[in-house]
């Protein structure tokens, strides 16, 4: 039994349809999951204190790093991740982006309604297939949070 299935077992729940779901839903399970996945990439690639660490996810946690994320992978994605991505970033929000420019915003809240539905419909091979290709480029681009936030 994979995750997925364990979960939806130890809550008592059939499985999630992914493709009925709204963008923001999607974006809302998906941003966990980009979260998840950030922290174990950071944490595996390269000795850090927790507070250090930390940094460093936040950096790549934010509206801003996960639309360039998007730029990084956009080529990659099938037409139905494509539609996946518009769903959630033509989405419409209650909220306003905090210190962030509203299409940054957008295009994160895509990014993560993609990771989202990748993950309800257990494709977690292809979320890492996009982020271990996004994440490492998406390093290389930003400033080290160390010396910015010093």
């Amino acid at each position: 039994m994979d995750r997925l299935e364990l979960i939806n077992q130890g809550f008592g729940v059939g499985a999630v349809e992914a493709d009925e779901l709204n963008g923001l839903t999607l974006a809302y399970i998906g941003d966990a999951v980009y979260e998840l996945c950030v922290r174990l990439y950071m944490s595996t690639h390269g000795s850090r204190q927790v507070n250090r660490l930390h940094k460093h996810v936040t950096a790549a946690v934010n509206a801003a790093a996960q639309s360039e994320l998007y730029h990084l992978i956009e080529p990659m994605l099938t037409p139905e991740e494509m539609l996946i991505f518009k769903r959630g970033r033509n989405s419409k929000t209650v909220t306003a982006a905090k210190n962030q420019k509203i299409t940054d915003y957008r295009r994160a809240t895509g990014v993560e309604a993609l990771v989202g539905w990748l993950y309800l419909k257990d494709r977690t091979a292809r979320i890492m297939e996009l982020l271990s290709y996004g994440l490492p480029r998406l390093q290389e681009n930003q400033a080290d949070p160390e010396e910015t936030m010093s």
